[in-house]
């Protein structure tokens, strides 16, 4: 028995999809939904009032979109954890919405009971991205030469020579590459950084999804083979 059901926020500027997310999720004994917001700046507020564990957040959206709105959340709350659920699958809103700090990438057609699942695990501490759109990740990301987690509309840039951000990864990604190779732990890189221990997870888990790699010790030695430090 969960005694607290852990409390969700969801966001999406579609009536529909919201209130049928609403009476889905909220079947579930293990989960409360506190509020619903139709758009990035609703969802703020939301959060500034009910302060739920979790955000299952929309990309597209009116007045503030969701990779903006999950950049501020995570900022003011950095303990709330946000899942990206959308219908797009361009790799740019994945490599934006993991750059902003989202813990998860879900696409819409996804089973209910997957979802709920999914939520369940992210309020635990994991991370979801779908194998096939990390993949596709990985891939863009080396094929983009000059795309980085800020650059929304990066096209690959193929002809260009491989360099450092080869992988797409952000200037901060870099500094949290850096702090890995120097055997530094999450606590340390936090400090050193000036960053919460939960948004170095994310980063370090954004890193390993772009570099292919599965610890610190595959990611400093790619980093080192590929001169990348």
């Amino acid at each position: 028995m969960n005694p607290s059901p852990l409390k969700l926020l969801l966001v999406d500027d579609q009536d529909l999809i919201r209130e049928s997310l609403h009476i889905v999720l909220d079947m579930d004994p293990d989960i409360q939904v506190v509020g619903l917001a139709e758009n990035g700046h609703v969802a703020l507020k939301q959060c500034e009032e009910q302060q739920p564990d979790v955000v299952l957040m929309d990309i597209h959206m009116p007045v503030m979109d969701g990779v903006e709105a999950t950049k501020q959340i995570k900022i003011a709350w950095p303990h709330i954890r946000v899942i990206i659920l959308t219908t797009f699958q361009e790799i740019s809103y994945v490599v934006d919405a993991l750059g902003a700090g989202a813990e998860g990438y879900l696409l819409k057609a996804i089973h209910p009971k997957d979802l709920a699942a999914g939520i369940k695990w992210v309020h635990q501490g994991g991370t979801l991205i779908p194998q096939d759109i990390a993949k596709m990740l990985v891939q863009q990301a080396r094929g983009a030469a000059d795309g980085t987690a800020q650059d929304a509309g990066t096209k690959p840039a193929s002809d260009e020579p491989a360099r450092t951000d080869a992988y797409g990864l952000s200037d901060r990604e870099v500094q949290v590459l850096h702090c890995i190779a120097d055997g530094l732990n999450n606590k340390e890189i936090a400090e050193k950084l000036y960053l919460s221990e939960g948004t170095v997870k994310n980063y370090i888990s954004s890193i390993y999804s772009k570099m292919d790699v599965r610890d610190r010790v595959q990611a400093s030695k790619k980093a080192h083979e590929e001169g990348m430090l």
